[in-house]
């Protein structure tokens, strides 16, 4: 069963001669569970097109189907809704709270969401990441594979449907960009969450189960690498 379909996505900046077309009639969907990565050159439309799947940036038309429902159908209100109990987002450069430590940091959709905190999920998270023993470390007072297991833990602290993450490991030296994709891997088996990974690397694109590519805002390849 089909986790995500979009269909016929567009999003144009400006207007006239000056209109720059990120994402042009852009049509696939992603099974629940699915590894997929996405690739292509700078300025392709990836970056663009993730926002849209987690609800960051409307599109200009086309449509966003989350588990059988129209993502932008949504007031924006529900949309806020959405990205905090259903996507989870991991970006390249982290965006931790500086004056929030690790539990606060991983907590923190949680708690905008006026929820309690499971703590049996916070502890399982805490053990998986690698971070007992951190809970009260500041960002400033971890390293950069610390930080990045932080914003994974905060992306899955909700247990969201799909997690989508923005060069994950772009500010990452190879043995902890290799630790990150393992985790994120893992989160994909253990909670089967369909996970979404935009990337550079090859190695890392490698080891999906289907590889997007992208340029100009157009799909030029979908390619299944394993099932």
């Amino acid at each position: 069963m089909d986790l995500l379909t979009v269909e016929h996505l567009t999003k144009t900046y400006g207007t006239g001669e000056n209109a720059v077309h990120a994402l042009d009639d852009v049509s696939f969907s992603v099974p629940r569970g699915q590894f997929l990565a996405i690739i292509g050159p700078s300025g392709s439309g990836k970056s663009t097109l993730l926002h849209i799947l987690g609800g960051v940036d409307r599109p200009t038309s086309g449509h966003v189907y989350m588990n059988g429902e129209d993502v932008y159908s949504r007031s924006d209100t529900a949309l806020a809704i959405f990205r905090r109990r259903e996507v989870g987002l991991i970006y390249q450069f982290y965006n931790l709270i500086p004056v929030l430590n690790v539990v606060e940091n991983i907590t923190l959709p949680v708690l905008m969401d006026g929820r309690k905190v499971n703590d049996a999920r916070l502890q399982e998270l805490l053990d998986t990441l690698g971070l007992r023993g951190r809970e009260k470390h500041l960002p400033n007072q971890l390293s950069g594979g610390q930080q990045q297991r932080v914003s994974i833990g905060r992306a899955l602290i909700n247990a969201p449907s799909v997690v989508l993450a923005d060069e994950p490991t772009g500010n990452l030296d190879r043995k902890n960009s290799q630790e990150i994709v393992e985790l994120l891997k893992y989160s994909n088996r253990q909670y089967g969450q369909t996970l979404i990974v935009i990337t550079h690397d090859e190695s890392i694109a490698l080891q999906a189960d289907r590889v997007l590519a992208i340029e100009d805002g157009h799909i030029v390849r979908d390619e299944v690498i394993r099932k």
